[in-house]
């Protein structure tokens, strides 16, 4: 599994954040869903990365910057047809170790409370992330489910 830095110029990645978009929106009000659109990952404070094998996409994610020792994970997805094969696990190792050697004390997120994001919320619970309130911008809502990871 190759993971980069990605531009989010491809078509393939475009189209893996769109499914992403629709899959936040499908699941979840529109007032609860915090995933962001192409042009706010393209900002200065995201880094987005993408896991290919050869020239098949796997699915990606990205860290925002909060400050300088605190970063916020944005965007996991897996692509459907590559769920359940470690995918996701990899991405996030590869966003830790980056977030390690930035020297970020704290890597967040906001996720669903959900029953449809369970398997993610399992995942982070599994490398070590332990639930917490609303951090950044987010506050209190019954359909975020917020964690924090000490670095």
């Amino acid at each position: 599994m190759d993971i980069r830095v990605d531009d989010l110029s491809g078509s393939k990645v475009i189209a893996l954040v769109n499914y992403h978009l629709q899959g936040m929106h499908d699941n979840t009000p529109a007032e609860s869903v915090h995933a962001l659109g192409l042009a706010e990952l393209r900002k200065p404070d995201i880094t987005f990365w993408s896991a290919w094998e050869e020239e098949e996409l796997l699915g990606c994610g990205a860290i925002k910057q909060l400050d300088p020792k605190h970063g916020e994970i944005k965007s996991m997805r897996t692509a459907a047809e590559h769920l359940r094969k470690g995918v996701a696990k990899n991405i996030l190792l590869q966003m830790l170790e980056t977030a390690k050697a930035r020297g970020y004390e704290r890597l967040s997120l906001e996720t669903g409370s959900t029953i449809d994001f369970e398997p993610a919320r399992m995942l982070y619970e599994r490398l070590g992330f332990a639930y917490c309130g609303p951090f950044a911008d987010y506050t209190d809502d019954p359909l975020s489910a917020f964690m924090t990871k000490e670095l």
